[in-house]
Order: C-alpha cells, then sequence, then structure tokens
C-alpha cells in the first residue's frame, strides 16, 4: 500500500498510480538535482519498489560499461558508402554496365529512379587511400578521417529496410520507423541519469545548413516520448542564446530569482500531494535545471578559455558558432561537463544530382572537425570510455541516378552502406562486414549484416544495459529501444 492514500484515494486509480510513481522516479529526478544526500534517499525508496525498478539515474548497470557516454555525428541525408568509407576497385570494370537483374534482386525503388529505362553503375567520384598502420582505406572526401584510421571501427555492412529519409532517420533514432517512440539519447538518458549537476543528460546541436535542398529535421528525434518529459533531449542553438530566455530579462539578484524557484517548487509540492501527478516532480527537477543552466551553459559555450592547440587541431570554423568543427569542440566540452548523450545532426548529404560536387562539399564540412573530436578525446583520456558514431540513415544506389559519366547522382540504398564507431571498448583500425563488387549487397559470408537495431544493442551493451531487459511498460506494453526482432549485439567489433 502506497503511505498518505486516504480511503477515498484508494478508489482512485490515477491517484494510486501517481502516488506511488511520486516515490519513485519523480523523486529520482529531483534528486539528482538537489544533492546526494537527498539522491541516496530517492534510491532507498526506488529500491522499495521491487526488482527491475529503473530510476532514470546514475546507478547500477546490468553488467559493467565501458562506456559513460555517448556523441552520435549523424549525418542526415545519408552519404553514399561508395564515395565516403566502401572502397570498391571492382567499380572501375563495372562502371557504364547496366545493373543486372540478380544483383538487384527485384528492390523496392524509390519514385525517383522506379521509372529509370537503365541503371548503369558509375564508380566512385574519389579516389581512396590506404590510412595508419591498419591500412583502412578511406576516400580522398575525408583526408583528416586518415588520422583516425587506427582509432575508428568501419561497419561496412550496416542496412535498414526504410527506403525514404524521414522513416529511415525516425528508425535510427527511435528504433521505429513511425513518430512516436522516445528518442536514443532520452532511453539513455532515462536509464543511466547524469553525471552532471548542471547541465541535461541529453544535449543536442544543430550543425547549420549549407545545402539548399537539405532534408528537414523535427524535434520529436530527440524527444522523450511515452517516457518522462526530462529525458528529452536539450537543443543548444548556434544564434543568440544558446537557450531561449538564458538571461533574466527582469535582471534580478540571483537571491531573489533561488526565492521565486523555492516558492514555486513548494506550491508544485502541495498541488502533487493533492493529485499525486508524477509529471510535477518532472516540473520541479526542470525549474531546478533551467536555473543550474543559467549559470553553466554561458560558461561551457565561451571557447575563448582554449588554447590555440585547440583551434589548430579543429580548424578556424570551430570558432564559429554552429559549424561542425564548433559543435564537435562543444561536444568535447559536454562529455568534460558530464554530459551523458551528446547528438550533433548534420544535414545536406541527399545528393539525387550533381553528387561528385556536392559531396566534395558536405563531406569538407565535417571532416576534420570529426577526425578532430576523436583526436581531442584520446589526447584528454576521454576516448576510452566515450563512444563517438558517425554515419548516415541508409546508403547510395551504385547505379547512377540522371546525369551523366562524370555528373550524376544516387538514390537510396537501405540494403548496404558503412558507418563507423570509435571508443569506450570498438576495435580501432577494423573494417567490419563486406559488400559484393557491386556495392548493392552484403556478401553471402556476411548475409545478417548490422541491422539498426543491432547498431543500438551494441551502444546499449556498451553503456552497460542489456537492450533485451532495458524496457518501459506504457499502455500496458513493455517497450524496448531494440524492438521485439531479437537483434544482436555485434561482439566482433568489441575489444
Amino acid at each position: 500500500m502506497i503511505p498518505g492514500l486516504t480511503d477515498c484515494d484508494r478508489h482512485n486509480r490515477r491517484i494510486f498510480l501517481g502516488k506511488g510513481s511520486r516515490v519513485g522516479l519523480g523523486a529520482m529526478a529531483l534528486a539528482s538535482l538537489t544533492g546526494e544526500d537527498c539522491l541516496a534517499k530517492a534510491k532507498s525508496k526506488a529500491a522499495n519498489n521491487g526488482p527491475g525498478y529503473s530510476p532514470g539515474t546514475t546507478g547500477p548497470t546490468h553488467f559493467p560499461a565501458k562506456a559513460k557516454r555517448v556523441i552520435y555525428l549523424c549525418q542526415s541525408g545519408a552519404p553514399s558508402q561508395i564515395e565516403t568509407l566502401d572502397y570498391k576497385p571492382s567499380l572501375e570494370k563495372l562502371t557504364g554496365q547496366e545493373l543486372p537483374d540478380s544483383i538487384r534482386g527485384g528492390q523496392r525503388l524509390t519514385g525517383m529512379t522506379s521509372r529509370q529505362k537503365s541503371f548503369l553503375a558509375a564508380k566512385s567520384s574519389a579516389a581512396f587511400r590506404q590510412h595508419g598502420e591498419s591500412g583502412q582505406w578511406i576516400s580522398d572526401l575525408l583526408p583528416w578521417h586518415g588520422k583516425i584510421a587506427d582509432d575508428i571501427c568501419i561497419v561496412r555492412s550496416m542496412y535498414t529496410e526504410a527506403i525514404n529519409h524521414d522513416p529511415a532517420i525516425t528508425f535510427f533514432q527511435t528504433g521505429h520507423q513511425q513518430p512516436g517512440r522516445p528518442s536514443l539519447g532520452a532511453w539513455v538518458s532515462y536509464g543511466l541519469g547524469s553525471e552532471s549537476r548542471n547541465l541535461p543528460a541529453y544535449v543536442v546541436l544543430l550543425d547549420k545548413n549549407s545545402d539548399a535542398q537539405a532534408q528537414p529535421i523535427y524535434s520529436r528525434l530527440w524527444g522523450s516520448a511515452f517516457l518522462p518529459s526530462n529525458h528529452q533531449g536539450v537543443k543548444l542553438r548556434s544564434s543568440g542564446d544558446p537557450v531561449l530566455y538564458l538571461n533574466d530579462p527582469t535582471n534580478a539578484a540571483a537571491t531573489d530569482r533561488r526565492k521565486l524557484l523555492d516558492a514555486i517548487a513548494e506550491l508544485n509540492r502541495l498541488r502533487e500531494d493533492e493529485v499525486g501527478d508524477p509529471q510535477i516532480s518532472t516540473r520541479i527537477a526542470a525549474y531546478e535545471m533551467a536555473h543550474r543552466m543559467q549559470m553553466s551553459v554561458p560558461e561551457l559555450t565561451d571557447v575563448s578559455d582554449e588554447p590555440k592547440s585547440t583551434f589548430d587541431l579543429y580548424g578556424p570554423d570551430a570558432k564559429m558558432p554552429g559549424s561542425h568543427a564548433g559543435n564537435c569542440l562543444l561536444a568535447r566540452r559536454l562529455a568534460e561537463r558530464g554530459v551523458r548523450f551528446i547528438q550533433i545532426y548534420h544535414r545536406g548529404w541527399d545528393h539525387h544530382g550533381g553528387l561528385p560536387g556536392r559531396h566534395a562539399k558536405i563531406a569538407k564540412e565535417v571532416d576534420q572537425g570529426s577526425a578532430a573530436l576523436v583526436l581531442d578525446l584520446k589526447q584528454r583520456g576521454l576516448l576510452k570510455d566515450t563512444l563517438v558514431i558517425w554515419g548516415g540513415e541508409f546508403g547510395r544506389t551504385v547505379y547512377r541516378q540522371g546525369g551523366n559519366a562524370t555528373n550524376f547522382g544516387r538514390d537510396h540504398h537501405p540494403r548496404c552502406f558503412s558507418i563507423w564507431m570509435a571508443g569506450a571498448g570498438i576495435q580501432g583500425g577494423l573494417t567490419y562486414g563486406e559488400t559484393d563488387d557491386w556495392c548493392y549487397n552484403i556478401v553471402e559470408k556476411d548475409r545478417h549484416g548490422v541491422h539498426v537495431h543491432d547498431l543500438n544493442a551494441t551502444i546499449l551493451h556498451q553503456l552497460g544495459l542489456d537492450h533485451e531487459q532495458f524496457s518501459y511498460r506504457f499502455q500496458g506494453l513493455d517497450y524496448r529501444l531494440t524492438g521485439v526482432e531479437h537483434p544482436r549485439v555485434v561482439t566482433d567489433i568489441l575489444a
């Protein structure tokens, strides 16, 4: 029985469940912001809720974690694996040839190429070279990536079911093609909480867009859906105040703001005692976090204290708010301050025409910053417990879309594409998975490939979370990030 229920309350299911939640998840969210003593008390209360209770704060994991945090560099629009990370010398001979029906295998096509009369293969528009002691093959479009060849694991056998951008990126970020599920970052925040008392557990950064045809990005991609709302991502803006109303427009003294927050919190607690709504505890925690961010975010985003060597590494763009290099530098600063999940979105990879020139331009925007982030984390000793992921929502077709042999586009291709991962127990210098000579299918010996759910299961595993045990009950169902298709942890890429 939940203490504090009146006889009338016991007949009200909403009140009963609300008061039960109040001593658990809501208390944990508030406790993480109000000191270690309170946190210890809240954990003790949470323990009384029975085995398997997940309070959404820093605590024991299912097994020892290799990663403390994640930095996800999402390349929205889908880079062509043929131009970036999947070296295919076989296409030198196959270019200009019709894609055989036996290779295409009746694949569903988008409306943009379904009426094409021919499907002529096109070799990579960029040369590839081997880099590092591992000899990883990396495109000349990403020269800075050659400096991290021995630190990254290139996965060439990624695949997905989604064939269009919105369901595909939603699938990667939430584990489901349809909107309405919690984002990966929200799941991680819910499971592990934050190591920082002054910053959110989940922070989102959007790179400034330079491509007029870039796919849109929606805030639901970092939303919490049915998880408690304090686990949604907090977006830092690239112009003006990083967070709206960061500066108090009233210019009130800090002591006056503190008194106001305490008064509001007391009113909220009185209301919570009356109705038992667990969202009220979340609201209290949100007010408290907002107050702390007014002090912590200006210091976070002021990079003037960084030495010259930092800007030599990241490049001059790192001084420009909203640039990819600037956001990668900010990601490192967030990681140092205990933020659990950092998401960077770079748009502009959707090239159905003019791909050789446009891919080169976008690659140049992200190459140095992405590589510098890995190098910076490594030299600071942070890469060993920071998991970095780089990749898009699907790949690109070997056959050209319109154009000619030198200036063409490539359509969406979910059957095989490439990403890379680094740090936190991932084998550096490893190329995992293989595609056929046409770069159209995963080879038979590696036919299982790495599915989106497999990737997410592996991310959770490195964070110490068993994806099969990590769930949240909503409307009578136990939901998991990785669904019910029995995904696997990709143990072959783990050190």
